[in-house]
């Protein structure tokens, strides 16, 4: 087989139309319904074909370039340069409107449903997640057009889709990391809703780069004044180059690229440090003219969670499908049954045990996660169309039933996939270690989804102090509710053994949780120590529910689809071995959970 990989992006066209067709059914609960009446079944269709297209033959071009040409800072000017490549990879999805899919009619955009926008994102990010988020200033012009009074809306959101600017969210500093409520940035008012900020953030993505003419960095300060914490940061809209009422650009402002991070993966996406207000003004708006930062940036908080915890699932499903690939070709030493015979045959690597168990491992998990993924965005969709109809109370629950899914998506996935992508790239053996394959790009690519956009404990933390504590677990019930009638199933099917898996599975979830409810009542401490042990557990579930949903699907399916039979018949494979091998270890989760103790919290420091 040849040395190179020549394919750098694999896609699963088929799971994807699968989950959105077959699962959740959107031709029958969203297209057609709303603000979604232009969008039909064949139209969804031949969108996720187009973009799944689009970005394996021309998005994936710049994928190893972006990382072996290092990026370079003119600190006179604060411009960040990038190859060559990699800019005419964001001409290409701008020139190919791809930008317009997820823009508001209103702005000129195909108003796809959250569904349909997310599914396709996949294709993106997993192509080229360096390019992916260089396409953010489509997004924050939604933002401003969502938050801003109608003279910024006028100011900046259709000159920013017009010249195809470039933005960021800028929250971090150096001394505050995680803790975004111990930021120093300072805002000083100067009239109407303008404002100067002075300070220096850190780990800002994407802050300058050359392939646009303009970047409008959302920030966050403290006004001169205000209170402490996150209560006490406003948002403020600080472009790069002053931008007129008009929109037309005007001079140079006083935000500058002064440090670009040498990382360990990601390498073309420049993470940036972003000093305001050092060699001049930096000047910006309020943005609404409200002092309301931190709610206002959990709009872009929450997309970026959902966007990280996707690329995880992106690179994991491409990652197997090369590992796949891999193990059909390679050919490497005789059936087990015969290991023995010396006069036996070579066989692919696809025929020994060790190698089917950790492929069919990463193909359950890769299904599973998509699943999870596409599934809270049909939840989004329902968001959107009780918006439409104005039916409060529906959308309230439903938003309730995104945020509970939200760091489960971020947090487990992107954990998971970097424990994942090792197995992946084992199966190729030493050629997986070389860079004649994707695979260790993946690895170095994946393992800040783990950390930005709040690390894996911060997604724990949030799910049990925020999610399930602030109604005191019900939208966890409707979830573990719906868990359950897939569980007590009584369907002649022949997937009974795997219901009683997942049903067990769930007891062990309930059984933890209530668990670490009495715990917390002895100390806190009992939720930082087993946090991350409970969202992993809950994920767990969700991955088993749908593959076992899934598998109900593709029995009943398979007949009137006989040349589908692989794929229906893989789709019952992965729920059986995912039930059986995974979902038991939820019970040694719980048994930790009940038996856990605070004697490492007593331990002096000076035994580490």
């Amino acid at each position: 087989m040849a040395a190179t990989s020549s394919i750098l992006y694999r896609s699963n066209v088929r799971d994807v139309l699968f989950n959105l067709f077959e699962s959740l059914q959107i031709d029958q609960t969203v297209l057609g319904q709303g603000e979604f009446s232009d969008w039909n079944a064949d139209l969804v269709r031949e969108t996720v074909r187009q973009v799944d297209r689009l970005s394996r033959e021309e998005l994936s071009k710049s994928f190893y370039d972006a990382d072996r040409i290092p990026l370079s800072l003119d600190l006179e000017t604060g411009t960040v340069g990038l190859p060559e490549s990699l800019k005419r990879t964001i001409e290409t999805y701008y020139r190919t409107d791809m930008h317009l899919l997820r823009l508001p009619v209103h702005l000129g955009g195909m108003g796809a449903p959250p569904s349909v926008a997310w599914a396709t994102f996949e294709f993106e990010v997993g192509a080229n997640a360096t390019a992916a988020f260089y396409y953010f200033g489509s997004l924050t012009a939604r933002m401003i057009d969502k938050l801003g009074t109608p003279a910024q809306k006028q100011r900046f959101v259709q000159p920013m889709l017009d010249h195809r600017w470039g933005g960021t969210m800028v929250l971090t500093e150096p001394d505050a990391g995680s803790d975004v409520g111990a930021g120093r940035a300072k805002a000083t008012h100067l009239h109407d809703d303008v404002w100067s900020i002075e300070g220096v953030k850190r780990f800002i993505t994407n802050g300058d780069y050359d392939a646009v003419d303009n970047i409008v960095h959302l920030v966050l300060a403290r006004p001169v004044g205000a209170g402490p914490g996150t209560k006490g940061l406003s948002m403020f809209i600080v472009p790069k180059f002053w931008v007129n009422e008009d929109g037309s650009v005007g001079e140079r402002n006083g935000a500058y690229c002064t440090n670009i991070e040498k990382k360990m993966g990601l390498k073309g996406s420049a993470t940036c440090e972003m000093t305001f207000g050092e060699r001049h003004v930096a000047r910006g708006f309020l943005m609404g003219e409200v002092h309301d930062g931190i709610r206002q940036m959990f709009h872009l908080i929450e997309w970026a969670r959902m966007s990280i915890g996707l690329k995880s699932a992106a690179t994991l499903s491409s990652a197997y499908l090369h590992a796949l690939d891999y193990a059909k070709n390679r050919l490497q030493g005789p059936d087990l049954t015969r290991a023995t015979d010396k006069t036996a045959p070579r066989v692919p690597i696809l025929a020994h045990p060790d190698v089917r168990r950790m492929l069919m491992l990463q193909k359950a998990y890769a299904e599973g996660m998509r699943a999870l993924t596409l599934y809270a965005s049909t939840i989004q969709d329902g968001v959107e169309l009780a918006k439409h109809s104005g039916n409060k109370a529906d959308q309230q629950q439903l938003e309730a039933q995104n945020d509970l899914l939200l760091p489960i998506i971020k947090g487990f996935c992107s954990d998971r996939t970097w424990d994942l992508l090792s197995m992946s790239l084992q199966c190729l053996g030493g050629s997986g270690y070389t860079q004649d394959y994707p695979i260790e790009q993946y690895i170095r690519d994946q393992k800040i989804d783990t950390l930005y956009e709040g690390t894996t404990h911060i997604q724990a933390l949030d799910l049990l102090l925020r999610k399930v504590a602030r109604d005191g677990g019900a939208t966890l019930r409707t979830l573990l509710a719906k868990i359950r009638a897939t569980a007590q199933n009584t369907k002649p099917d022949g997937l009974d053994s795997e219901r009683a898996l997942l049903l067990r599975a769930l007891g062990d979830v309930e059984g933890i949780f209530g668990a670490l409810l009495a715990k917390m009542n002895e100390s806190m401490y009992h939720v930082g120590l087993q946090a991350n042990r409970v969202l992993s557990a809950l994920g767990e579930l969700c991955i088993g529910w749908f593959l076992v949903s899934h598998a109900e699907i593709a029995l009943q399916n398979k007949a009137a689809a006989p040349h589908d039979a692989a794929f229906y018949d893989g789709k019952v494979a992965s729920a059986r071995f995912f039930a059986a091998t995974v979902l038991p270890s939820l019970t040694l989760a719980r048994k930790l959970v009940e038996q856990s103790t605070l004697d490492l919290m007593a331990l002096p420091e000076e035994c580490f």
